[in-house]
């Protein structure tokens, strides 16, 4: 007989800083370069193209002592029927016995190690001296993407938000936006920002240092001739085949990382640029972990255009998942239960 702690989403929501959730998805990189961590086959499912699909995401941290899986489903219609759009559960293992240890509402703990990923590619690739961010889309994912880039970049001070298919969607979400960022904060920055609609995606993109794009669109949103030299860009909504942000183009003439090189060039961002010819895999400079462990050199110039392809890899969520429960029974939180 063993037990497994289960914890709700309000609990994670109470236990886990966004600061955790960086420091923990550098580590599931870290893992990733040195060997540590290994990723098992994704599996993902469509039930309706562009409506709903799901996927399950699995892989072994030998150094956190754990492996486990992250199922999350996505149905677009659920806002029509009062529930939320995204269901997704986590299973943590020992992997020394293989005795479950936990099982996690995945809500929470995606939110944050998706925005912590961004903030991470942001970190390593954009300009030291970058001061205004880009935040293009405003879903669930953009309150987490700004909060983790603030953390990240003290530098950054100015924050622009834009709905690419709808102008008007940005300032309507403005003030639920900027209460969600300041709560993920919760107290962590020090330094000023403003946080303010744009829209114009065009002209935004033009006077943007860092840009973080999270949407769930099939066709680039982006074009090259918009971006500025010294431009990086985290790119986090390319999460399944055929999904795509940016004109492939600007990633035929940037230096791109990613989170794991198998996946993006399937499911990524990279997908659609080497389908269409504007680039080679042989062309992605390498995987961020071996950015972050010195193995690979980041940003070669100020001018460059750096990319750092965010797939989502399930150490991230499983790192991550392990300190929210390392943090709940620190409080003694969470619900115990016997298999």
């Amino acid at each position: 007989m063993s037990e497994v702690l289960i914890l709700s989403q309000e609990t994670i929501g109470r236990v886990l800083t966004m600061s955790d959730a960086i420091r923990g998805v550098e580590e599931a990189y870290c893992q990733k370069s040195t060997g540590a961590g290994c990723l098992f086959p994704l599996i993902c499912h469509v039930f309706e193209p562009e409506r709903a699909d799901l996927d399950i995401k699995s892989g072994h941290l030998a150094r956190s002592g754990i492996y486990g899986l992250k199922m999350v489903s996505w149905f677009g219609d659920n806002e029509k029927k009062g529930l939320p759009a995204l269901f997704g559960t986590t299973l943590l293992f020992d992997d020394s016995t293989g005795v479950p240890v936990a099982l996690l509402n995945a809500g929470a703990v995606t939110g944050m190690r998706t925005g912590a990923a961004g903030a991470v590619g942001a970190k390593y690739l954009a300009r030291r001296d970058s001061r205004r961010m880009l935040m293009v889309g405003t879903g669930a994912q953009a309150p987490y993407q700004i909060a983790a880039v603030l953390l990240a970049m003290p530098g950054i001070d100015t924050v622009e938000l834009c709905s690419p298919r709808s102008p008007s969607r940005a300032a309507d979400r403005l003030d639920a936006i900027r209460q969600a960022v300041e709560e993920l904060l919760n107290g962590g920055r020090a330094e000023p920002y403003i946080i303010a609609a744009a829209e114009n995606l065009e002209e935004a993109v033009g006077r943007s240092d860092v840009i973080v794009t999270a949407t769930p669109s099939h066709q680039p949103l982006i074009r090259r001739e918009w971006v500025r030299p010294g431009t990086h860009f985290s790119c986090v909504g390319a999460d399944m085949a055929g999904k795509q942000e940016l004109d492939g183009a600007i990633l035929g003439d940037a230096r791109i990382f990613v989170d794991d090189l198998t996946q993006a060039v399937s499911v990524g961002e990279c997908e659609m640029a080497i389908r269409q010819g504007h680039l080679g895999p042989e062309e992605i400079a390498g995987e961020i972990g071996d950015l972050i462990e010195g193995a690979l050199p980041g940003r070669t110039d100020r001018e460059e255009v750096t990319v750092f392809d965010s797939t989502g890899i399930a150490l991230q969520d499983l790192v991550v998942s392990k300190v929210a429960v390392e943090r709940a029974k620190e409080r003694r939180l969470g619900v115990t239960a016997e298999l």
